[in-house]
């Protein structure tokens, strides 16, 4: 595999600083089209089928879960925070923006780590960021964790539902951010907050998106789709 030469120039270059639409507060480097920056990624890297630059967009979830925690700071407040597959870091700046003691961002590709620390220091805000796939370590210590936009296909739930229940076991509470994807399981959910959310039509079905924010619970999961 070719070593990745430097995803944080590569970020400044590619994408562009602008407020995220459902949560203006918060500005994120972005990209203006999907598949152009997709195929620049793998043209810089020398690499095919790489992941999607997910890094590199507000998605849904996150916009939804980012504007409820900076409308009820009282949420993260002095509290731990982990950022689940964080992709751009929106989530934990906003946990930061809010109060939050400390945030955990973890993702598994260097590229949204690497976006995650520029939209950090873009907000004036600091995440510690690991690159690992916790589903399967210890437990981080948290007050809470995030997840945003996670249940888009089934063996991606299924891991992240056991992780779930492993901090639910522990009594870590769990929020999800969501605008309908296939396998949300939906009798596990409490409903918090609903918003209309602006989204690149590009990567949806519609270019405003229904996004709920979801306190998890200890049942019995039943997937969706």
């Amino acid at each position: 595999m070719t070593p990745i030469k430097d995803p944080i120039d590569f970020i400044r270059r590619e994408t562009r600083i602008k407020p995220v639409p459902h949560a203006e507060e918060i500005r994120l480097h972005v990209a203006d089209e999907a598949m152009a920056l997709w195929q620049k990624t793998e043209e810089d890297l020398g690499e095919l089928g790489l992941a999607p630059p997910f890094w590199a967009f507000a998605w849904a979830g996150g916009q939804g879960l980012a504007r409820y925690i900076l409308d009820t700071p009282e949420l993260v407040g002095s509290k731990r925070i982990v950022d689940f597959a964080c992709g751009s870091g929106l989530v934990g700046i906003a946990a930061m923006m809010a109060g939050a003691t400390s945030c955990h961002a973890v993702d598994i590709d260097p590229f949204a780590l690497a976006a995650t620390g520029l939209n950090a220091e873009l907000n004036g805000v600091v995440l510690g960021l690991e690159m690992k796939d916790i589903t399967t370590s210890p437990l981080p210590e948290a007050d809470i964790v995030f997840f945003g936009d996670v249940f888009y296909d089934r063996e991606m739930a299924e891991k992240v539902l056991g992780l779930i229940d492993r901090l639910l076991d522990r009594g870590t509470d769990v929020l999800v951010g969501d605008p309908g994807r296939s396998y949300l399981p939906k009798t596990r959910l409490t409903e918090l907050a609903s918003y209309n959310v602006p989204v690149v039509g590009a990567l949806e079905d519609n270019e405003i998106k229904r996004t709920r924010v979801f306190r998890m619970t200890k049942e019995n999961p039943v997937l969706a789709g």
